[in-house]
């Protein structure tokens, strides 16, 4: 008799231990992890669950500080901890009865990069699809100061909290199957600013802009049909409004970073004047969710390609994005006019386009002088008889073709019959005519589905496609 009284007190000893041990465990979403970079210089939220009640307790190792918040009743608790100059690698303690420690850890620069297809493409390539110079940057990727996360491709008709990953090491293995452009752009920040980066890549290839803005960013879009919230789940298509910033930005927002970085609209070349203003909306949106201020946010125009007969030229697309450049504060675009390909929508120059957005960032976030980071813009626009004469913005030291004939130009008349123009470099600008239009009415440089870029500044950054009329053809 006394056996079996002992042999249930124990068990009862025994689980109530692992009830109190399950409770005093501290549980963090998988944004927060070893190998992780912080922000530098900023108060960071760092937040997760534990027993409702209860007492979180962090320690960081660069302060030797400690900071402690009550969990609420739904277990959930955030507590702020503030980060010093870019170094490490520090570790963080995390308890509420049980200690975790999180290792590894640098202070430095954070940025996430999302978008589509052109973001999502890995260092290695896909398939029948090559990056330029891949495997060189694979196999000397290793670098203790860039760190890499990656979240999965998941939907959702209401905000979730977590996904399912964690920091990787910058290392052959992981840069092979991460974002090209996104890696790019932070070897580039690291090498200019000396300083850990980390860089959070969520992006899903084939989708719209609509499914990355969450349900109160649409609030001055009303032509946009928010989803009905009693779908299945298993029925739900990536390209509805909401659902990836539901899954994939949300378990993100508030984390600290300094920016972001976007490579997306080829899916919406169709509704180019929608974009136009969805394109400032999405950073507005994402802004007020992070509710960190204007954090800069810098974009990619997408590039040429043969898009084929059906569809508006993507032309109006690259239009939209230049326009949408200069809607608000700390926004930019990277124009890749000259790497297009009629065959392929996936240019292999990553490098390229990833050191463009670090050009931006560079200049226009972390201060740094000497070098342009934006290609020519027209800035004014002459008809002198048959000659059109152009001035650009973004190239003080002039603009070249790099000895090559300038093919892109066109002119039209008041009849709206465009012709290829003769245009040479005079002196500030471009000097053009056709002898098929002796009055001319209109410019368009490289407004074309597909076309190679041919006008540079000195520096070597293309000029957008451009136009000077706003006819519908």
């Amino acid at each position: 008799m006394k056996s079996s009284v002992f042999k249930i007190n124990a068990l009862v000893l025994t689980l109530l231990a692992v009830s109190l041990c399950a409770q005093g465990e501290v549980k963090l979403p998988a944004i927060f992890s070893d190998n992780m970079v912080m922000q530098q210089q900023t108060d960071a939220a760092i937040w997760g669950s534990a027993t409702a009640g209860s007492t979180v307790r962090i320690t960081t190792s660069w302060n030797k500080r400690s900071y402690s918040a009550r969990a609420g009743s739904d277990g959930r608790w955030k507590i702020k901890v503030t980060t010093p100059v870019a170094g490490g690698p520090y570790t963080i303690t995390i308890s509420e009865g049980k200690t975790r420690v999180l290792k590894n850890v640098m202070i430095g620069e954070v940025w996430v990069c999302s978008g589509q297809s052109n973001m999502e493409m890995p260092v290695k390539g896909y398939r029948n699809q090559p990056i330029t110079g891949s495997l060189e940057y694979i196999v000397t990727s290793a670098n203790p100061s860039i760190r890499l996360i990656t979240v999965p491709k998941v939907t959702s008709l209401i905000p979730l909290d977590d996904f399912n990953g964690s920091w990787k090491l910058c290392e052959p293995e992981n840069v092979s199957e991460f974002s090209a452009t996104a890696y790019f752009f932070g070897l580039m920040l690291n090498k200019s600013l000396g300083i850990p980066v980390g860089l959070i890549n969520t992006s899903w290839g084939g989708t719209r802009i609509e499914p990355w803005i969450s349900e109160a960013g649409f609030k001055n879009f009303d032509w946009v049909k928010l989803p009905d919230k009693n779908i299945q789940q298993e029925k739900l298509s990536p390209q509805t409004p909401t659902v990836l910033y539901n899954a994939m930005i949300n378990p993100i927002a508030g984390y600290g970073i300094r920016g972001a970085i976007w490579y997306q609209g080829e899916s919406n070349r169709n509704e180019y004047r929608e974009y136009e203003k969805l394109m400032p909306g999405l950073a507005l949106n994402w802004r007020a969710m992070w509710n960190i201020g204007d954090f800069p946010m810098y974009y990619v125009q997408i590039a040429p390609f043969d898009y084929g007969p059906v569809g508006a030229n993507s032309a109006f697309l690259r239009e939209a994005q230049l326009k949408a450049s200069t809607a608000i504060p700390n926004f930019g675009m990277a124009c890749i006019m000259d790497i297009g390909e009629k065959d392929c929508i996936h240019p292999a120059g990553k490098k390229i386009t990833g050191d463009r957005l670090a050009y931006l960032a560079l200049a226009k976030t972390y201060g740094k002088k000497g070098f342009p980071c934006e290609g020519p813009v027209i800035d004014e626009m002459k008809i002198e008889g048959s000659q059109v004469k152009l001035t650009f913005k973004n190239a003080p030291n002039g603009l070249t073709s790099f000895g090559k004939e300038l093919t892109c130009f066109e002119l039209a008349g008041a009849n709206k019959r465009f012709y290829p123009a003769q245009a040479f470099i005079t002196g500030t600008g471009i000097t053009l005519f056709s002898p098929f239009v002796g009055e001319p009415a209109s410019v368009r440089y490289a407004f074309k589905d597909f076309i190679i870029g041919d006008l540079f500044n000195i520096e070597g950054l293309p000029a957008s496609s451009f136009r000077t009329d706003d006819w519908d053809q």
